[in-house]
């Protein structure tokens, strides 16, 4: 893909595919749902060749219409296909000798995760040793409102972005202490944004507290990790200790995913 002016975004290939290929890659990058005529703009191809080819990747579960059916989004296919990368991506290895590592700093299980759809997907999980723990398993899926990592996947967005992922779920009551409206869940995620991390206060599961930070840059990354534990043995202030090796762990983390050479791991 290159691109032929400051404004447009050409679709370059010697075969259809070739060039499919290239849409759907200016597709990924686009933070919110778009229109042909978004697509016609951005890359100069004339709109009956790009709407062909628009129907040719929803035919193919790539991509969706929205409700309004003039603008589309990512499909389930191409959602699934995203995360079956992230799953068994070549990293997995060296990201989970990095979460090992922090749950033997810290004593707890820890996550990595990624926003699929209107869910947080756990990509990856280590168990604390200790034998009261929470079981979840790689592939678990948990509400984005009401987990720290879902929160800070939605923190990032603009809040036109978040009403529209929202605006089919039902923010659902798991326990007393989840946010259910939606006035005090932008409270809650200004409040995220300004402070750089989020907390799982028993909303998602009773007796379960939870603290995430981001992987790589604030605004562009869908990679998450976290620590959880029991609330009884991780109050609120033990949780905010272990933020230095939250960051650091991040920190190893996005390194690894932008191939910089040398040694990720934390220091102690």
């Amino acid at each position: 893909m290159s691109a032929g002016s400051d404004d447009v975004t050409r679709i370059d290939g010697d075969t259809p595919t070739q060039r499919l290929l290239v849409l759907l890659e200016v597709i990924a990058a686009r933070s919110d749902a778009f229109s042909l005529q978004d697509l016609v703009e951005e890359t100069g191809v004339p709109k009956p060749t790009l709407h062909r080819m628009l129907q040719q990747l929803e035919s193919l579960g790539m991509l969706q219409r929205e409700g309004d059916g003039r603008h589309y989004s990512t499909g389930l296919r191409l959602r699934r296909l995203a995360e079956q990368l992230l799953l068994n991506d070549t990293r997995h290895g060296a990201r989970h000798a990095v979460l090992r590592q922090l749950v033997a700093e810290v004593g707890e299980s820890c996550n990595i995760t990624a926003l699929s759809g209107s869910e947080v997907l756990y990509l990856d999980r280590v168990e604390t040793p200790a034998p009261l723990r929470f079981y979840l398993h790689p592939g678990s899926r948990v509400p984005v409102h009401c987990s720290a990592s879902g929160k800070l996947f939605l923190a990032q967005m603009s809040a036109a972005q978040r009403r529209r992922l929202l605006a089919n779920v039902p923010l659902e009551a798991f326990t007393p202490h989840t946010i259910t409206e939606y006035g005090s869940l932008e409270l809650e995620l200004e409040r995220v944004k300004t402070q750089g991390f989020a907390l799982d206060e028993e909303e998602f599961l009773p007796g379960l507290r939870c603290i995430a930070v981001l992987v790589g840059d604030a605004g562009r990354s869908n990679m998450g990790i976290a620590i959880q534990a029991p609330a009884m043995r991780m109050d609120v202030d033990k949780a905010l200790q272990y933020l230095p090796a939250l960051r650091r762990a991040a920190a190893a983390l996005a390194a690894i995913e932008s191939g910089e050479p040398g040694d990720t791991r934390q220091s102690a």
